[in-house]
């Protein structure tokens, strides 16, 4: 194959100027694996956030979850919020990468897509 078809194979790999995606889903979920099902992509400026929150009624404490896009000043922001009969205390980080505000094992994930899509190329540079 020649250097074109491979610059061309590289090319495809690399991502187009999109909007950031995110991982979504609104409080309350009571597992962070639910919000791994549904990546959105984020208007222009917003980025990847997620919070968590604690309630306590008694010896009951529940952990909700959200994971959405977020306009900055929703960001590094904590407080409380009422939800399901509890005040739950919360905290918001976002970060600015595709699909950031997931768990540890969708990163590995991401970078397994990275490695499917250069394999192509650098078997074309081995041969």
């Amino acid at each position: 194959m020649s250097r074109s078809q491979l610059l061309i194979v590289l090319v495809c790999c690399l991502p187009l100027a999109a909007s950031l995606q995110c991982f979504t889903c609104v409080f309350p979920a009571i597992s962070s694996l639910d919000c791994l099902k549904f990546p959105q992509e984020c208007p222009a400026g917003q980025r990847c956030l997620s919070s968590t929150a604690t309630g306590s009624r008694g010896s009951l404490q529940v952990t909700m979850y959200e994971k959405s896009c977020a306009i900055p000043s929703q960001c590094g922001v904590s407080g409380q919020k009422y939800a399901s009969g509890l005040y739950f205390n919360y905290s918001n980080v976002c970060c600015d990468t595709d699909l950031c505000n997931g768990a540890g094992a969708v990163a590995a994930l991401s970078w397994g897509r990275v490695a499917l899509c250069l394999l192509p190329a650098i078997i074309l540079l081995l041969a």
